[in-house]
């Protein structure tokens, strides 16, 4: 199974008057053929800017500051608008995570998803017929009641919960060989998420898309994805295969595993991790974590840890056994 998305050492930055601010620092991970992979952290560690970097859809003031992106071979890291314009949709898709700014209020959600598959087409009437039936089929995919009712909606006539589903079918409808999916369950009832989720596993399986699957909810990566990428301030600081969160190695996974909701934990207070996020203006000399971290050393505020891999289980922490589940 070879690689199809490719992340090597990429930084991004944020241009804010005449400073720019790093918001992604010598990031590398991959995605499989076929592959789902989970990208975890609080808001702020970057997890957004990764999937608008690998999109090139990042807003006017970020810029890749340096690294590479590698999909189905290519190099794509200085593609321009030109250049990406056939690849969206067909090749690579994304789900936002702001629906209400993702979708045009003025257009009727059918509307908006025969447009995707549209693009790139000549005659465009002769195909709209089937491209109505597609799209209706995708809203019975995500198991919506009364498609033709959807289809005909505009955004403001639906729950927070349907537009996500809607740019859910959006994104997925061209059948994209990889489809990022930002925060796809986010702020959502258990049964839309279950629904979006459920969509995405049966198009890996049926279809062999991959996809990233950026979420905060580490039980969703362990119950959907087969690998997983832990990200903050803007480092990837652990990565291994979606089990392997039942024992992570890093303090920070460890704090975000033990605030995972359970049946085993009713009655009882969460976990939640000590400590502030840090700023994407904060910088360290260190680990970005050390401030917040129980078993830092004075090593730890220092100097950042080099990788450490044991049987596809990567950290970077100086101290990762003290990091584990006991």
């Amino acid at each position: 199974m070879g690689h199809l998305l490719e992340v090597k050492n990429l930084s991004a930055v944020i241009e804010k008057g005449k400073s720019c601010i790093n918001v992604l620092d010598d990031i590398s991970f991959t995605v499989n053929e076929g592959e789902i992979v989970g990208l975890a952290g609080e808001s702020g560690s970057g997890k957004t800017m990764t999937a608008l970097s690998i999109s090139k859809l990042l807003p006017d003031c970020a810029s890749i500051s340096g690294g590479e992106i590698i999909y189905n071979g290519k190099l794509i890291t200085n593609y321009n608008e030109s250049n990406m314009r056939p690849l969206r949709g067909k090749e690579i898709a994304i789900v936002f995570q702001e629906t209400k700014q993702a979708l045009n209020p003025l257009l009727k959600v059918g509307k908006q998803i025969i447009e995707t598959l549209e693009a790139g087409i000549a005659d465009k009437k002769q195909a709209r017929e089937q491209n109505k039936n597609t799209a209706l089929d995708m809203l019975r995919m995500l198991d919506f009641d009364e498609p033709e009712k959807i289809f005909n909606a505009y955004p403001h006539q639906l729950s927070g919960g349907m537009c996500q589903r809607v740019m859910t079918a959006i994104a997925a409808v061209r059948r994209p060989r990889l489809l990022l999916a930002d925060e796809p369950s986010s702020s959502l009832d258990k049964e839309s998420q279950t629904k979006i989720l459920e969509l995405l596993s049966r198009m890996n399986c049926d279809h062999g898309m991959s996809a990233l699957i950026i979420s905060h909810n580490l039980s969703i990566i362990m119950k959907y994805c087969s690998r997983f990428l832990v990200m903050y301030a803007g480092k990837i600081i652990e990565e291994g295969k979606a089990s392997a969160l039942l024992s992570p190695l890093h303090p920070y996974t460890k704090a975000l595993s033990l605030a995972i909701p359970d049946k085993s934990k009713r009655g009882k207070k969460l976990e939640n991790v000590a400590g502030k996020a840090p700023s994407v203006e904060d910088t360290f000399s260190g680990c970005s974590f050390a401030p917040r971290c129980k078993k830092a050393q004075s090593i730890c505020f220092t100097s950042f840890p080099q990788k450490t891999t044991t049987e596809g289980h990567s950290v970077f922490c100086y101290f990762p056994k003290e990091g584990a589940t006991k």
